[in-house]
């Protein structure tokens, strides 16, 4: 599967932003979607998943209640509304995928990755 992500941009902190990710290909609803981002020097970290039927999401403690994932099996796509945005918000942001059921935090559980969209959130 391909993933394309787009809607990054320059926000000020309290605002929002959405995130939308494209996949390509027909097993798209076999796959668990997820996003996940890098700040500087730091390591890429989990944000958000959402499994195959749309009815489980998992979030970072860090995100809980201002960010919600969706995805539409329809369109082959998933989003993340981001509110309340802070400036410790700001990193790129990646979709990924892996196929099956199972969430996981790690990286190196996920497989396919979009090329990144970066978030800026000003102070």
């Amino acid at each position: 599967v391909q993933l394309q992500a787009s809607g990054g941009g320059l926000v000020q902190a309290g605002g929002s932003l959405r995130l939308s990710c494209a996949a390509s290909g027909r097993i798209y609803g076999r796959y668990v979607m997820g996003w996940f981002r890098q700040a500087p020097g730091k390591e890429r970290g989990f944000v958000a998943a959402i499994r195959r039927n749309g009815g489980d999401t998992y979030y970072a403690d860090s995100v809980k209640g201002r960010f919600t994932i969706s995805r539409d099996n329809a369109e082959n796509t998933v989003s993340l509304q981001m509110n309340s945005l802070k400036p410790e918000d700001t990193a790129v942001y990646y979709c990924t995928a892996r196929l099956g059921n199972d969430v996981y935090s790690a990286t190196k559980y996920w497989y396919y990755w979009g090329q990144g969209t970066q978030v800026t959130v000003s102070s």
